[in-house]
């Protein structure tokens, strides 16, 4: 029986769109190496469909295999797209024009922070015309339940990384203000997880406000948060306007990483 144009071209895109399941299932694993039975158990396929499709992303070095093992991991093909992708989504300058806004906006300081290991530290920051303002240290690591920009990254991080995070470190004090009560810490970030953002008054620095939320990346994962601070004489960080200030701006800086709530 003859295939029609439109129906041939069907099954191509079709085809391609497996292909492509199976290459993106490679990024969201958190295994180095993946068998044929595992990942069209993960994605309904057929063994010999995942087999075909395999043989096609080796051919062009998008997937390698270990001849001992027979699993696959992704080639070098794919790291090449990976660093390409990288160097063209540099979160600081996607972020940079988003703190010159918050700043003007609000007229306090706005920060952004990357998490590093159990830390997390701040990599870029603009800071209003006041005499009274806030100014952060860069590159400096802090733990990640001192201050609204450390628990926006606990927050939002699987429960069994928090779980590992509290089992690893002792909750220390920056100010008499830091929670480190374990049982307290978890219901505040369930709070945050809630609302979306997160508060500090004097958590981190003392005589300080700020308030914070996520950034996520493709696969809804928090990549860096964004935060608005200022002297808590004058910084309410719970006002309306500078919560939905700063919740716009890491959405539009979301969506440039790729993420769709």
């Amino acid at each position: 029986m003859a295939v029609s144009e439109d129906e041939g071209q069907s099954r191509s895109i079709a085809a391609v769109e497996r292909a492509m399941d199976v290459l993106l299932y490679f990024g969201r694993t958190d295994q180095p190496d993946l068998g044929v039975t595992e990942i069209a158990t993960a994605l309904g396929l057929t063994k010999a469909a995942v087999h075909r499709i395999l043989t096609a992303l080796r051919s062009r070095e998008l997937i390698t295999v270990d001849p001992a093992t027979r699993r696959y991991a992704l080639g070098h093909a794919a790291v090449a797209l990976g660093r390409a992708y990288l160097a063209r989504t540099d979160v600081r300058a996607m972020a940079a024009p988003e703190l010159r806004r918050l700043s003007e906006r609000t007229h306090e300081t706005a920060t952004l922070s990357l998490r590093r290991g159990d830390t997390r530290l701040y990599v870029d920051q603009v800071v209003p015309d006041q005499e009274l303002r806030l100014e952060v240290s860069l590159g400096i690591p802090f733990p990640l339940n001192a201050g609204a920009s450390s628990k926006a990254f606990l927050a939002f991080l699987p429960d069994f990384e928090v779980d590992a995070y509290l089992t690893r470190h002792p909750l220390e004090a920056v100010t008499d203000k830091t929670i480190t009560d374990p049982a307290k810490l978890r219901k505040d970030l369930a709070a945050v997880r809630k609302r979306g953002y997160s508060t500090s008054l004097g958590e981190r620095q003392a005589g300080a406000a700020s308030i914070a939320a996520p950034i996520f990346d493709h696969d809804a994962r928090v990549v860096a948060v964004i935060s608005l601070a200022g002297p808590a004489l004058r910084f309410k960080a719970d006002t309306q306007e500078a919560v939905a200030d700063l919740l716009a701006s890491a959405s539009r800086i979301s969506a440039q990483l790729g993420y769709r709530p």
